[in-house]
């Protein structure tokens, strides 16, 4: 068959599933805008749908967004499962030089024996947590809570049950609201805002820990140290910051690091496979603090293209934005060390420092293949 015809079927199918999710639309008028304009909200995507000048838009802003399979929800059952479970906000690596589709989701680690073989290692959009112990409905993970459930771990935010006053509905910060608390909120499931008897981040993780009585525990740091060479591993490597686990129910101590991926060939995958405390690649050693907050970063939509290499002009010292300064972008930023101004690769006035960035440019020149674009703004906005 001629591939541009395959294309075309392929594009129509596409389509199809586009517009059979769109009419699954159910918009509705919930109040009114700050300038008089009505609010329209999809009840079934749980979605803004308010078009220019405060029209009914035709499909809300999640119609577009590709249906959950079957084989993307993993229906787990914790008593199966004695030897350890683990699943993990799972975002696209820092650094990346494979040919791998992107990650995105829940990555689960199942094990039927301590210290065992892992029986499930995979990545998920949704997961159901069932057992003897807990719910008979199961307790629901999505894709969305599991990633900013990570951002907000890495920057040390805790999150707290929020329910919407109006529906009831579990709530969800997402973007810039996962790591600002607050009280007045947008409840996704009615589209009404609502006011919360306290300042915080609504997550409906935190609810699912507090029934399994798995709440986060404080990772050890990893024991081992790495050293490799780009060019042993010609079928890419992949860099993750390491981050707390959503559900840890192992004995053994959740270790805290980098974690690398090293491929021979493309999608063989040989060792290292873990998590390290330290990491020199070609030379070049990374910080894993530094490892860790990029990737946060990278998944939050607001700070696309905001995070780069800031050089004092004065000292010449590489600033690293940290703390709540991780996360906020201002404008006329200051050297830590001498206090001189600062300088960085763009015309964006408000910017964060991570000197990882330019560390990675360096690992991209002496990498035997050219690595994949870092991956930022992949989630939704928020509305």
């Amino acid at each position: 068959m001629n591939s541009n015809v395959r294309q075309l079927e392929l594009f129509g199918l596409q389509m199809k599933t586009v517009q059979e999710h769109n009419s699954a639309c159910d918009i509705k008028p919930v109040g009114k805008r700050r300038d008089g304009g009505t609010r329209y909200w999809c009840l079934a995507h749980k979605a803004d749908a308010t078009a220019k000048y405060g029209r009914r838009a035709k499909v809300c802003r999640a119609a577009h967004l590709p249906p959950i399979l079957p084989e993307d929800i993993l229906e787990l059952d914790l008593d199966q499962y004695p030897g350890g479970v683990a699943l993990w906000g799972a975002v696209p690596p820092i650094y990346d030089t494979t040919r791998l589709p992107l990650d995105l989701g829940i990555h689960v680690h199942a094990r039927k024996k301590a210290g065992g073989n892992k029986v499930i290692d995979r990545t998920y959009r949704r997961v159901r947590l069932i057992g003897r112990q807990h719910p008979s409905n199961g307790l629901l993970i999505s894709e969305t809570d599991a990633v900013y459930y990570m951002v907000g771990s890495v920057f040390g935010f805790d999150t707290r049950h929020v329910r919407c006053t109006f529906c009831g509905y579990a709530h969800l910060d997402k973007d810039w609201f996962s790591i600002h608390p607050h009280r007045r909120h947008l409840c996704a499931g009615c589209g009404r805002n609502f006011r919360d008897a306290i300042s915080g981040i609504g997550n409906p993780i935190r609810t699912t820990q507090e029934i399994l009585g798995l709440l986060p525990r404080k990772p050890t740091k990893a024991a081992k140290s790495l050293s490799l060479r780009q060019r042993d591993y010609p079928g890419g490597i992949q860099i993750w910051g390491s981050n707390p686990a959503i559900i840890w129910s192992s004995q053994k101590p959740e270790k805290e690091g980098i974690h690398v991926h090293a491929y021979k060939r493309d999608g063989e995958l040989a060792k290292p496979d873990e998590t390290f405390s330290a990491v020199e690649i070609d030379g070049v050693r990374l910080d894993p603090v530094m490892v860790r907050t990029l990737m946060a970063q990278n998944s939050l939509p607001h700070l696309e293209s905001r995070v780069v290499p800031l050089k004092c002009d004065c000292c010449g010292a590489m600033e690293f934005s940290a703390s709540e300064q991780a996360f906020t972008p201002v404008v006329g930023r200051t050297c830590s060390k001498c206090g001189g101004d600062l300088s960085g690769p763009t015309r964006l006035r408000k910017t964060i420092g991570n000197p990882l960035i330019a560390t990675l440019e360096r690992l991209a020149r002496s990498s035997p293949r050219l690595p994949q674009k870092h991956a930022t703004g992949l989630l939704p906005e928020t509305p």
